[in-house]
């Protein structure tokens, strides 16, 4: 705990590579927030529960805790629709794919057993949501995943020959798709974010929150789900 402790304390005190920094290397680097935090976590049939719910959690109390406030909303591609979740779960999505109207995207896993079932290789075999995430990033943007969510981002070519993170079961699969791993929790990439792991989703969404709202909105929502982020962020 203590060094993982050390580690976030220097993260958030800019030391080494800022977030910033590293956002200014791609794609990502935005001005000072004006106005609220517009996340938009993406769901689709097959996808794990806990890797949408638990950042969707996080964000919506991170609403009341952030200086210019926190959107949340899930999206999905094509039409409005009822999408079921790995678990058989339904999500009534109200909102369709506008990467242009989200300051953050969150894409998670799920079905990565099933090669012949609903989740990330049907996305992929379908490729509308590959393209999509292909031709999202721009200034300002951050695109993340929990996951297996990574390898979607992967088919979109947006790790390859950098660093990142997914479910250690996938790490292979990651790595050939030309994304470099991290055993890490969460991996900061600036306009790209991994994490590791089913329940990562949590970590990934208050690390983001800590970044994009400042720790003391992180504190207060960790304070609220009676949870502390655990393990280690990396980041340049």
């Amino acid at each position: 705990m203590e060094r993982r402790n050390v580690l976030l304390g220097a993260a958030a005190l800019g030391i080494g590579t800022s977030a910033g920094q590293l956002a200014g290397a791609g794609t990502a680097a935005a001005a000072p927030r004006t106005g609220p935090l517009r996340v938009h976590v993406v769901v689709f049939d097959g996808a794990d529960e806990l890797d949408f719910i638990a950042p969707h959690e996080v964000f919506s109390l991170a609403r009341t805790h952030s200086e210019h406030g926190v959107e949340v909303s899930y999206v999905t591609t094509g039409r409005p629709r009822l999408v079921t979740a790995a678990h058989g779960t339904g999500i009534e999505v109200e909102h369709t794919w506008a990467p242009r109207s989200a300051d953050v995207i969150v894409v998670p896993g799920g079905g990565t057993m099933r090669r012949d079932g609903p989740g990330i290789w049907a996305e992929i075999d379908s490729g509308v949501l590959p393209r999509a995430l292909a031709a999202a990033p721009r200034r300002g943007l951050t695109i993340a995943s929990v996951c297996t969510g990574a390898i979607l981002l992967a088919e979109a070519g947006l790790v390859r020959g950098r660093p990142c993170t997914t479910h250690h079961r996938a790490r292979a699969e990651l790595e050939a798709r030309g994304g470099v791993f991290k055993n890490a929790r969460v991996v900061d990439g600036g306009d790209v974010v991994t994490a590791g792991g089913i329940t990562s989703g949590l970590d990934l969404a208050l690390w983001l929150v800590k970044r994009e709202a400042g720790p003391d909105a992180a504190t207060e929502v960790e304070t609220m789900l009676e949870y502390q982020a655990r393990g280690t962020v990396w980041s340049r």
